[in-house]
């Protein structure tokens, strides 16, 4: 049987087509038309003046701490579920981490992230909040705007997981002073690998712009008074951006009617991660009992050549942060060890949804036969 993966490019001759197109143009480099158009329709898609694409996420994530000069000085609060690369830049420049726990969505808890913004501020430190919008579905951004202004954090959102997602009339990475989207090639929108900084502000734009190709002076010599990165996205990449946002309306119905599959099963007593309006369904997530059943089920879907996933580990669980301060806990934790991700792909076939079907009505039966001993 063919492997079901958990969330696989959607592409075809589309990209195909562009790819040649950029290649064709002999622009097989850090710069490009594509590069352009590429940047142009991201700050259309997020509602943002400017654009940036680089060579990942976690790029995009690294340019904007080093321009904020994030360093030992600092505090910078995230949520505790998430991806390790919306901290991994800040823990390496040596910033006090504090870790806010979830809501029941799996995004921030607002009550406990105005805790930490409040012992951040009674410190009198320069204070970040680096939000994340949560398997697709976006944090309050309203809300989060209001605490961060409240207390004088600054607020950049990891959108990674978010394109085309929104909050309320907001699009994903409209939120903060900036933010961040990932084309990793299980994304959404991929370009293979790839990122984006998004932002209103020209001048963080053309800082960023400027350090992701090694910072270099605009003079007819190599000159620099920073050391910058070499963080650009290739024209070819871009290429594949710009055909996978063509066909983003296409993808989205595509992740909803599979959210809207894996619902159904609410009725034979499983328990989904609640949706949340503006969603994008990157991943469904199901809630077992215990851990016991969520990697018993795991094992039931490898054995039978389909790719789930646990729910992220929560960062104030990571041995790397031991230690650290953490607002709350319980609910991610929970969240962790009851939550699988599901095959999410935008191109599962009827065929491989009754294959995962089987797989989960096999569970349920199970489960009956257990619980009535």
């Amino acid at each position: 049987m063919n492997r079901i993966f958990l969330s696989p490019p959607f592409v075809d001759e589309a990209e195909r087509a562009k790819v040649a197109e950029a290649f064709d143009s002999n622009y097989v480099a850090p710069c490009g038309p594509m590069v352009d158009l590429f940047e142009e329709r991201l700050a259309r898609l997020s509602g943002r003046k400017h654009a940036v694409a680089v060579s990942s996420g976690t790029a995009a994530i690294e340019l904007l701490l080093a321009h904020l000069k994030v360093d030992g000085s600092w505090i910078v609060i995230a949520p505790t579920l998430t991806f390790i690369a919306t901290v991994g830049s800040a823990y390496r420049r040596g910033a006090s981490l504090r870790f806010v726990d979830c809501d029941a969505t799996g995004n921030v808890d607002a009550s406990l992230l105005e805790a930490a913004l409040k012992d951040a501020s009674s410190e009198g430190r320069k204070t970040l909040f680096i939000g994340v919008d949560l398997y697709g579905r976006c944090c309050d951004y309203d809300i989060v705007e209001r605490l961060c202004e409240r207390y004088g954090a600054l607020f950049v959102c990891d959108s990674a997981e978010a394109v085309g997602a929104s909050s309320g009339s907001r699009a994903a990475g409209s939120a903060g002073i900036a933010a961040v989207y990932s084309f990793n090639g299980n994304k959404i929108v991929t370009t293979s690998g790839g990122g984006a900084v998004l932002t209103d502000s020209k001048e963080l734009a053309d800082h960023v712009r400027k350090m992701s190709t090694q910072s270099r002076e605009n003079t007819l010599w190599y000159e620099h008074v920073e050391v910058g990165f070499n963080y650009r996205m290739s024209n070819i990449l871009a290429a594949i951006g710009v055909s996978q946002l063509e066909k983003l309306p296409r993808i989205l119905e595509a992740k909803a009617a599979i959210g809207e599959f894996y619902s159904a099963f609410a009725s034979d007593g499983l328990e989904m991660l609640p949706h949340v309006e503006g969603e994008n369904h990157w991943l469904s997530v199901l809630l077992l009992e215990n851990s016991f059943k969520r990697d018993a089920l795991i094992a039931s879907f490898e054995a039978s050549g389909i790719e789930s996933r646990p729910v992220w580990k929560p960062m104030h669980l990571q041995p790397v942060f031991s230690g650290g301060r953490v607002y709350g806990g319980k609910m991610s934790e929970d969240l962790f060890a009851r939550g699988i991700c599901l095959p999410s792909g935008a191109g599962l076939s009827p065929d491989d949804l009754e294959r995962i079907k089987a797989v989960l009505k096999a569970h349920i039966s199970l489960s009956a036969m257990a619980s009535s001993r």
